[in-house]
């Protein structure tokens, strides 16, 4: 296997030449499921370690699944941890998805997570991991850092008002703005579709963009999804996985006029 097939990334590729990503949220902790995900075409699935209860190893056997298939899995940290970002990293995430980036300072240091020396602070033991394919990739160590794609969150009206900071920070690869966060930083939990909540995210979208960076979001709204990207964003998920598993089992249930149950968390 030549080392230019494995180690490319080519949705970090498809972000510097402009081409729109679709993707899809992965949130059921599930290598099964994730696969069925992967089947559909989507361009990048999200691997959730953030609010789905994925760990380490089942991010692992999610990468597993999906890597037969040309849809690309980025993976989303439950924080920007440097050593979190170090194990994400070694089992064969290329492209991950960092939350609650509030300043330039914590893209910065986000960054050099990403990254071997001299450029970061990223453990090396290429013989023991996945993403070097246990050094049978020689070359990994050596591309590693050109080829991670690191996306950061902008989610509060914090990470709006340091917006244009975060973008100026050398090996942050595009800023993704969380909806659900942001709505509440601004007052509106619960309300994503607030007004003053869109109109922040058009904003940010067009902010990003001018950067020369690459902007992305979340929503299940097919139209609004067209919205963001006819602004110029250019990695867009248009969907979750248990919302659409939840949607379409109670829609078969309400087929037959079956009333839902409901039940109290332990």
């Amino acid at each position: 296997m030549s080392t230019t097939s494995f180690t490319t990334n080519h949705f970090k590729l498809a972000l510097r030449e402009g081409r729109p990503q679709i993707g899809l949220w992965l949130s059921m902790a599930d290598s099964y499921s994730a696969e069925i995900c992967a089947t559909s075409g989507f361009d990048w699935l999200l691997i959730d370690g953030e609010h789905g209860p994925n760990d380490v190893r089942s991010t692992l056997s999610n990468l597993q699944a999906v890597s037969a298939y040309p849809s690309h899995p980025v993976v989303r940290a439950v924080q920007g941890d440097t050593a979190l970002i170090k194990q994400l990293l070694d089992i064969g995430a290329q492209t991950l998805l960092v939350p609650m980036v509030d300043t330039p300072e914590q893209a910065a240091a986000t960054v050099a997570a990403t990254r071997y020396p001299p450029e970061g602070i990223r453990g090396v033991a290429p013989s023991i991991v996945r993403a070097s394919r246990w050094n049978a990739e020689p070359d990994y160590i050596h591309r590693a850092n050109e080829e991670i794609c690191l996306l950061v969150q902008a989610e509060s009206v914090t990470a709006l008002n340091n917006l244009a900071a975060i973008c100026a920070i050398d090996g942050i690869d595009g800023v993704f703005v969380g909806p659900a966060d942001l709505a509440a930083s601004m007052g509106h939990l619960g309300n994503p579709n607030h007004p003053e909540v869109q109109a922040a995210i058009d904003e940010a979208i067009t902010t990003i963009i001018a950067s020369g960076k690459a902007a992305g979001t979340l929503t299940s709204d097919p139209g609004q999804a067209r919205h963001y990207l006819a602004l110029g964003a250019q990695f867009v998920a248009v969907g979750l996985d248990v919302s659409l598993l939840a949607q379409a089992v109670r829609q078969r249930a309400a087929d037959f006029d079956l009333p839902p149950h409901h039940s109290h968390l332990t």
